[in-house]
């Protein structure tokens, strides 16, 4: 099988740039639960649902991913009180393990995650909503190792639909808890020299927690005129 996991030093890099990415984002003024634009950092739990084709040379066999926990980033501007645009994000440095040849690639990927949302009426500072975009993943910088070491191993990048339902529950001063899933449908192709090619359907689920913080742009940029109320 071919395994993948994310290092504890990308773990550890990638929160960090995350929270210093929301940090920045938000103004100095309390939040506002009525704002357009909500950060959100999180943890974020990846189970894929692998399906692959039978490849030939040095990967002969079933592919398949190991379940991940990464850290992301979602920045969500709301059009009106229920519709938003969330993009959704992280990087990850992965490496490659097959059943019997071991550790045999790094590599980094770029996911991210565009979806349409409505998030309905608040309930009592309970907020659920649903959503449905498409999922761009970019694996990039490539590295064969052990047995496919001097190997060009090459993954495609590929674009899937993603379905999405999640809360966010206020907690005071524009802050919000956020529970999220989203399920993507997605394939991509792998290659070894540019010969042994084979396709994986990951067709991932995401489960993410985390915290997050609602403002107006406004507050940041300056508007010419008063925007209307969106809780």
């Amino acid at each position: 099988m071919l395994k993948i996991g994310t290092g504890v030093r990308a773990y550890l890099g990638g929160l960090a740039l995350a929270g210093a990415m929301a940090t920045a984002a938000v103004p100095a003024q309390a939040g506002d639960y009525a704002g357009d634009m909500l950060v959100r950092v999180q943890g974020t739990y990846v189970n894929f649902n692998d399906d692959s084709t039978n490849p030939g040379g040095p990967l002969a066999g079933t592919v398949e991913l190991d379940d991940e926990f990464i850290p992301t980033l979602t920045l969500t501007y709301f059009l009106n009180k229920n519709l938003a645009l969330e993009l959704f994000c992280c990087f990850a440095n992965l490496e490659a393990n097959h059943s019997a040849a071991g550790h045999v690639a790094d590599f980094w990927v770029f996911p991210p995650a565009l979806t349409l949302q409505y998030h309905f009426d608040s309930m009592n500072g309970i907020k659920p909503y649903v959503g449905a975009g498409i999922q761009y993943i970019l694996p990039f910088s490539e590295d064969g190792v052990g047995a496919l070491n001097g190997a060009r191993v090459e993954v495609d990048d590929a674009l899937g639909f993603t379905l999405q339902a999640g809360v966010d529950i206020e907690v005071g001063q524009g802050w919000y808890l956020n529970a999220d899933v989203k399920k993507t449908w997605i394939e991509h192709t792998v290659s070894v020299n540019g010969v042994d090619q084979f396709d994986v359907g990951i067709d991932p689920w995401i489960f993410s927690v985390g915290l997050g913080y609602r403002f107006n742009l406004s507050d940041i940029f300056g508007s010419r005129h008063a925007e209307a109320p969106m809780k």
